[in-house]
């Protein structure tokens, strides 16, 4: 018998439905436009923009647009591209306008649905971001679709890391402008540390559309962006505590794998305080429970998660002696990213490599709270619809389920599970042979490098040829998933979330005539293309006749998401496919979440070796798992920005003055408020209300007031006349304070004082907050501990970070007032004895620099010959000789 919600959907439809729906006659509207706007010239389609654009300046509705914006792009993209848009395609276009996530399956062509929405937007001139994971897909696709946004008169740029600063401006002054994720996080920190607006790059945030927005928004949102700089160096520190961690016993300490956290037991923290003595590190008289200890805990923790939680090949790899972390949905490494509070350093010394010191945070922000800032936010997709909770409840983004251009032709196959993974492996080695003898392409996922790579050994010994993608074949990464359509072809990757590029059977026609233009460049393009799309078409007919792809998966993810989007590589536009998972009882999902009622089912079936059940209730069983490990991720990314929406409405307030103070000519008001609260503080201080004269403390205010003020006032006289009070004593000192202060700005000239009160501003309150970010950061590691006495301690946050922000603005204005007070104009002969240092300095590093070329020249290294560079590490000093870092130097052209 059928559910009351099943009927309903039959008589009314889903809400998804419905939304489709809506879009059919806004689809039919821009399709009737089709054949005015194929009779228009190239200039008429770029006079057609001006047009859409001024009436979009003078306040028109983008919504009442956008029949006509779509259908000038659509015949944009046409002549441009070759590519005339689907209906499907145009549906997405809409939903990303309007703000929501389209879900649309992999080769349904969302790097051209982007072009609609972002055209559209672009008109009001106020600019557009499409983001997208890494730099090789914004270079890709903004070299790919500004050919669309140039017929149409829109100008189209790209953000990428490393990018000089002139360049990086002009990119965001663009109306359409690429960029990766994190590229537009660290640059909107960067414009809040720069001292001058016209150095800074971005110019707001009005509209972004993500690509793989699931990936961004969720996979990444628990880690915040940081920009750092150096602490002091404790290497000695870590590498004591690693030699001690192989010391511990199971019983010294407690793993939690869901958690990925481990805690040392009552026995551990005996051992090991009794090691920290005999090791001199931990003096005799203190103990681990001291609060002078606090630090030494804290490594020695660290230590173990280290050496427990963190696997080589898995979770880092180890690259030109440094540690480089793998980013566990994309299986890409990401170079530069550091773990923070000594965790990083704590590998390092498990690895023996280089301990780098650690970092202080400058400034800091989540994904969440950087993309809150747009006015309008959207995104895409091939997996959405299993986070919309979070995509709404976090975001406010809906998600829209957008039809395919033509049917699924898939075959989705149940998970195969086998009892231990020695049969799992033998299984698939063996399933992927057979599939290879067909001819049939075999795209096989795995979850690390160490499997990928346990399985290429496997293919190899069995005599099957295959490509492997994983973090360290990442520059090969376009060429070998474009190729993974072809006959014949096996591929094994590591986590393809993300990867941009579509597989298409028969081969990738844009990347054949690329390399065929590439070897041959006096080759006729035409000639070359005709030829190239008859042998894929041609091969892909065979791909067809052998069942298309096959998609193996060797484990199921943590997240349903990254298993629909590695089962979406095969039947894209209705090409016919198939999919299997293939399981064991050892993997880490079904040995951490996997039920207890299916391993006592396998028990009871008494399975024969290399045997394996294969039901819809194991698929169903699974799913469960999934479900409870993503609703647990999604507490924890809620949890996260709870804390981190304390720490955004201050930094909002922070940068937004500091916006202010920059766009203010003339900041002497601020710094003259600024002196007065300090007199009223000193007056409260040291004048108490409801006090008489001789309980007041006029020596002590005399002192403060020289010290705060730079004012040498006779304060005890004053208080010793009739009928003076706290008021009167407040207007003396501030008429004193500010006659003290024009003078001084005669002396320097008003212009430059002007310029002095604005640095002095500026570069006080970027230290303060600094300080803060770091009293925020200790405050949020143990305010957790505040749950034992029954207190909340997101409210205990909330209380005492708001306490500490007020006395951030305390001391802020004190000390402003404090610099003021004391600057003074230099002198001629101090301006010469500075000039005649610099000179000195300026000798010395040409000196040192000719030495360095000497040195060089010596060394046999070559300006234009890389080879003769060796092999520097990112953060070594630049062989050429010039003093600086290689990747500020010759590294950053490499």
């Amino acid at each position: 018998m059928l559910g009351i919600g099943t009927v309903a959907k039959k008589v009314f439809g889903t809400p998804n439905d419905r939304k489709i729906k809506a879009t059919r006659p806004l689809v039919e509207q821009i399709n009737a436009l089709e054949p005015e706007y194929e009779a228009l010239s190239d200039e008429g389609l770029k006079q057609k923009t001006e047009e859409l654009a001024t009436r979009a300046m003078n306040g028109e509705n983008l919504d009442d647009l956008l029949p006509e914006a779509f259908a000038n792009c659509r015949e944009g993209a046409r002549r441009a591209l070759g590519l005339r848009a689907f209906d499907t395609q145009l549906m997405g276009g809409i939903f990303l306008h309007q703000g929501n996530i389209s879900e649309m399956k992999t080769g349904e062509g969302k790097t051209l649905v982007a072009t609609f929405p972002a055209y559209l937007n672009a008109l009001t001139g106020k600019g557009v971001h499409i983001v997208t994971v890494n730099d090789y897909l914004a270079q890709r696709d903004s070299e790919w679709m500004s050919k669309v946004y140039n017929a149409l008169g829109l100008t189209c740029s790209v953000v990428y890391s490393m990018q000089p600063d002139d360049q990086k401006k002009a990119a965001y002054s663009a109306d359409v402008t690429y960029a990766t994720n994190n590229e537009l996080a660290f640059d909107y920190l960067r414009d809040n540390l720069k001292s001058s607006l016209r150095d800074m790059s971005q110019r707001g945030h009005n509209f972004a559309i993500v690509d793989e927005v699931d990936s961004i928004l969720i996979d990444e949102a628990r880690t915040p962006l940081i920009i750092s700089g150096m602490a002091e160096d404790r290497s000695d520190l870590y590498g004591t505590l690693d030699k001690l961690i192989p010391e511990l016993t199971d019983e010294h300490f407690t793993l939690d794998e869901k958690q990925k956290n481990v805690t040392f037991t009552e026995e551990g923290n005996e051992f090991l305080e009794a090691r920290l003595h005999e090791l001199g590190i931990l003096p005799e008289d203190q103990s681990l429970y001291d609060p002078e200890s606090i630090t030494i805990v804290h490594h020695a923790n660290q230590g173990l998660r280290a050496h427990r939680m963190f696997e080589k090949d898995k979770d880092y790899v180890v690259r030109d002696g440094e540690v480089v972390l793998v980013d566990e949905f994309t299986g890409r490494m990401t170079p530069g990213r550091r773990l923070s509070q000594g965790l990083h350093q704590a590998i390092e010394a498990k690895e023996g490599v280089e301990i780098k010191p650690e970092n202080v945070t400058q400034a800091s922000v989540t994904f969440q709270n950087y993309f809150r800032l747009y006015n309008k936010l959207s995104g895409m997709t091939g997996t959405a619809l299993t986070e919309a909770e979070e995509f709404k409840e976090i975001y406010g983004l809906g998600v829209v389920e957008v039809p395919t251009n033509r049917p699924i032709a898939r075959t989705d196959e149940d998970d195969k599970v086998f009892r231990t993974a020695r049969e799992k492996y033998a299984a698939i080695a063996e399933e992927i042979k057979m599939a290879h003898e067909k001819h049939q392409p075999v795209l096989v996922g795995t979850t690390s490098i160490e499997k990928s790579e346990f399985l290429s050994n496997l293919l190899t010994q069995a005599g099957v040829p295959h490509n492997v993608l994983n973090a360290r074949q990442h520059e090969k990464e376009a060429q070998i998933v474009a190729d993974a359509g072809k006959l014949d072809a096996v591929t094994i990757a590591t986590n393809m979330a993300g990867r941009g590029t579509d597989i298409q059977l028969g081969g990738n026609v844009e990347m054949r005539v690329l390399q065929a233009l590439t070897a041959d460049p006096e080759a006729d393009p035409d000639q070359v293309r005709s030829r190239i799309e008859a042998e894929v078409a041609e091969e892909k007919e065979k791909v067809k006749e052998a069942g298309g792809l096959f998609v193996l998966a060797t484990e199921r993810h943590e997240s349903r998401r990254i298993d629909n989007q590695l089962r979406g590589r095969s039947g894209r536009q209705g090409d016919p496919g198939r999919s299997s998972f293939f399981l064991s009882m050892e993997d880490d999902l079904m040995r951490i979440f996997g039920s207890e009622r299916l391993e006592k089912i396998l028990s009871a079936l008494g399975m024969k070796e290399g045997e394996a059940i294969v039901h819809p209730m194991v698929n169903r069983s699974l799913e469960k798992a999934q479900a409870k490990v993503e609703g647990r991720n999604f507490d924890m990314r809620k949890q996260l920005l709870k804390f981190d929406d304390v720490m955004n409405d201050q930094r909002k307030v922070i940068f937004g003055q500091r916006r202010e103070i920059m766009e203010t000519e003339d900041v002497s008001e601020i710094t003259q408020d600024m002196r007065h609260q300090v007199i009223d503080d000193l007056i409260d201080e040291f004048m108490p209300p409801k006090t008489y004269a001789d309980q007041w403390d006029t020596k002590g205010m005399q002192e403060a007031v020289l010290e705060r003020l730079g004012l040498d006032a006779p304060v005890a006289d004053w208080a010793a006349e009739e009928g003076v009070d706290d008021e009167v004593m407040c207007e003396r000192l501030e008429k004193a304070g500010d006659e003290f202060m024009a003078s001084k700005a005669a002396q320097f000239g008003p212009e430059n004082m002007r310029q002095v009160e604005k640095q002095v501003l500026l570069q006080i309150i970027d230290a303060k907050w600094r300080e803060h970010i770091v009293v925020l950061e200790q405050l949020r590691s143990v305010i957790g501990f505040r749950g034992y006495a029954q207190r909340d301690p997101l409210n205990e946050y909330k209380t005492e970070s708001f306490q500490l922000f007020e006395s951030l603005l305390d001391s802020l204005r004190e000390e402003v007032t404090q610099k003021l007070a004391n600057i003074r104009p230099v002198t001629p002969e101090e301006q010469q004895a500075m000039l005649d240092q610099f000179k000195a300095q300026q000798l010395a590093m040409a000196q040192a620099t000719e030495a360095a070329a000497a040195q060089t020249a010596e060394n046999g290294f070559v300006e234009d010959d890389p080879s003769t560079w060796g092999n520097p590490g990112r953060n070594d000093q630049c062989p050429c000789g010039s003093g600086k870092k290689f990747k500020h130097c010759h590294g950053r052209l490499a």
